[in-house]
C-alpha cells in the first residue's frame, strides 16, 4: 500500500467520530427509570435489545393479561441492537448454504419459517408504525475475486437443482455493475425479497414504545445480577431491588448468562464499522445503486454495505477480533487500525467517490457460537428459557428466537420446539488458551483461503467436517 494513499485514506476518518451513527440521534428517548424496590411478575424478561423487546411484545401479543416485566442493564439498543448494520435477513440459519450444510432435512421449514418471520417483522413495523426506516430492498452477494464467481455460479445452479433458488438470481459482472458499480465486482447473487435494510436504533426505540402501549413494565440502567429458584418460580436480584416471576426469559446474548452452563457456548467477537457523510446526487450517480439493496462480499473476511435513509454508505465487517479469554471492555470498541484498513478497502470499491469522509467508525462486541446461528434451552425445570449465539445475523431471526422462548416456556410442542436446531445445540468452545490459540489459527487459514482462490487447508478441512467454526 503506498503511503499517499494510507494517507488519502486516513484522511477521510480524521474527522469520524467514534461511536455508532444510528446512535447519534437528538431523537433518541430517555430511558425508562431503574427498579427500586421489589416486583412481582407473570413473565421476566431480561435484556433490552432485539431478543429481549421482541419477547415482551409477542407475550402480551399472545395473552394482554400476562404481567410482564423488562430489565435492561444500561438504556434499550445500546449494545449490538443499536451498533449493526441494519440488514434483517429473513435466514434464521446464518445465510442458506450454513443451514443446508447443517440441517438438510429441515431447511424447506427453516426458510418457510424464516420468510414468515420476515413478513412478520413488516407487518409489525406497520402495525405499531414502528419508524425505523424499513425497506424491503433485498440483497446482492458479490464475487470479488475469479474463484468467488465460480462459486457463486455453481451454488446458484446448486440451489436451482434442489428447488430452493426462488427471488434468487445470479449475475454476470455486467448485470451487478448495472445494479452498483465496482470495478471489483466479477458477480453476484442476488436475492430480491430475503432482506430487509432498516435503521437499527430506531427499530429497537420503536420496539420499545410498542411493549409500553401494550402494559410491559420497562426498567432501564438495571442489571440482572442473579438468578435464584423462589418458591414455585424465580427470584432475580438487581442493584437497588428484586423481580419475582413466575417464569423468565434471559435474552442477554453476549453477555454472560444468569444461567452459568450457557456461558461456554458463545465468544464475544468485535465487529468494527464506518458511515460517510451522505453522497452528493452525482456521487450517488457515480456508483447507481438505485435499488438501495444492501451488499456483502463473497471472502471468509467479508464486508458488509449499505445506503442510510439518507444515501450515506455504512462499510463494516472484514476484521473480526476475539480478545483473550473473551474478555469484554469498552476500549475494544474503538480500534483505529481496523477504521484505516476499512477505509482502504472501501476507496478500492469504489474509488469513484474519492474525497468522501467518514463522520462515524465504531465497533462492539458480538455473540458467535460455533454453528454461526442461534441456539436456545430451558434451565430449572422449564421455568427459565434462552436463546443465544445470533453470530451477527439478529437483526431478523431474534424475532424467530423470542417465539421459541415463550413456546418453550408454555410448554407447547410447535412446528418450532420440533426443530433440531432448537432441540440440540452447538459445540461448547474449549477453555484458554485452547479458545484462543483455535480461533487464531483459524482465523489465518480463513485469509489464507481468500488469497489463495478459496482453497482450505487440513485445520478447515477438519473443522468443516466437525461442524466447527468462528465468524462474524
Amino acid at each position: 500500500m503506498a503511503p499517499s494513499a494510507m494517507t488519502r485514506w486516513t484522511t477521510s476518518l480524521s474527522e469520524a467520530q467514534p461511536v455508532p451513527y444510528w446512535l447519534d440521534d437528538p431523537g433518541k428517548p430517555h430511558p425508562e427509570p431503574a427498579l427500586t424496590g421489589a416486583e412481582t411478575c407473570d413473565l421476566l424478561v431480561v435484556g433490552g435489545g432485539y431478543s429481549g423487546l421482541w419477547t415482551a411484545l409477542i407475550a402480551k401479543e399472545r395473552d394482554p393479561q400476562r404481567e410482564v416485566v423488562l430489565l435492561e442493564g444500561r438504556e434499550v439498543g445500546w449494545a449490538a441492537s443499536g451498533r449493526n448494520g441494519g440488514f434483517c435477513a429473513a435466514s434464521l440459519t446464518h445465510g442458506l448454504a450454513n443451514g443446508l450444510t447443517r440441517w438438510p432435512d429441515e431447511i424447506r421449514k427453516l426458510e418457510e419459517l424464516g420468510a414468515r418471520n420476515l413478513d412478520e417483522i413488516e407487518a409489525a413495523v406497520a402495525r405499531y408504525s414502528l419508524n425505523c426506516d424499513f425497506e424491503r430492498s433485498g440483497e446482492i452477494d458479490v464475487a470479488t475475486e475469479p474463484h468467488q464467481a465460480a462459486e457463486l455460479r455453481e451454488w446458484h445452479e446448486e440451489l436451482r437443482e434442489r428447488g430452493l433458488a426462488d427471488g434468487i438470481e445470479f449475475l454476470d459482472a455486467d448485470a451487478v455493475r448495472e445494479q452498483v458499480d465496482s470495478p471489483t465486482f466479477l458477480a453476484g447473487l442476488h436475492d430480491r425479497r430475503g432482506v430487509a435494510m432498516l435503521h437499527p436504533a430506531k427499530l429497537a426505540w420503536g420496539l420499545k414504545r410498542a411493549c409500553l402501549r401494550l402494559g410491559v413494565r420497562v426498567y432501564e440502567h438495571t442489571p440482572a445480577l442473579a438468578l435464584k429458584a423462589y418458591g414455585a418460580g424465580m427470584a432475580v436480584r438487581t442493584p437497588y431491588g428484586s423481580v419475582r416471576a413466575r417464569k423468565v426469559a434471559l435474552a442477554t446474548n453476549i453477555f454472560p448468562n444468569l444461567v452459568k452452563r450457557v456461558r461456554a457456548y458463545t465468544v464475544p467477537v468485535y465487529d468494527y464499522a464506518l458511515m460517510t457523510e451522505p453522497l452528493t446526487a452525482d456521487q450517488l450517480a457515480s456508483v447507481g445503486w438505485k435499488n438501495r439493496q444492501g451488499l456483502g462480499d463473497s471472502a471468509n473476511q467479508f464486508h458488509y454495505f449499505r445506503l442510510s435513509a439518507d444515501n450515506r454508505v455504512l462499510w463494516g465487517g472484514y476484521d473480526a477480533i476475539y480478545p483473550y479469554g473473551g474478555r469484554m471492555r469498552a476500549e475494544y470498541d474503538d480500534r483505529p487500525e481496523t477504521y484505516a484498513k476499512l477505509a482502504g478497502h472501501f476507496f478500492t470499491c469504489f474509488p469513484q467517490l474519492e474525497g468522501v469522509r467518514f463522520t462515524h467508525a465504531w465497533g462492539g462486541a458480538i455473540d458467535t457460537c460455533s454453528r454461526f446461528s442461534a441456539f436456545f434451552g430451558t434451565a430449572h425445570h422449564g421455568k427459565v428459557a434462552y436463546a443465544a449465539g445470533y453470530t451477527g445475523l439478529g437483526v431478523g431471526a431474534t424475532r424467530f428466537g423470542a417465539d421459541v422462548m415463550l413456546d418453550l416456556l408454555a410448554g407447547e410442542r410447535t412446528e418450532r420446539t420440533e426443530l433440531e436446531m432448537v432441540r440440540k445445540k452447538p459445540l461448547p468452545f474449549p477453555p484458554e488458551p485452547f479458545a484462543w490459540t483455535g480461533i487464531a489459527l483459524t482465523k489465518w487459514s480463513l485469509a489464507r483461503a481468500d488469497a489463495h482462490g478459496g482453497r482450505r487447508n487440513l485445520w478447515l478441512r477438519t473443522m468443516d467436517k466437525l461442524g466447527l467454526g468462528f465468524d462474524s
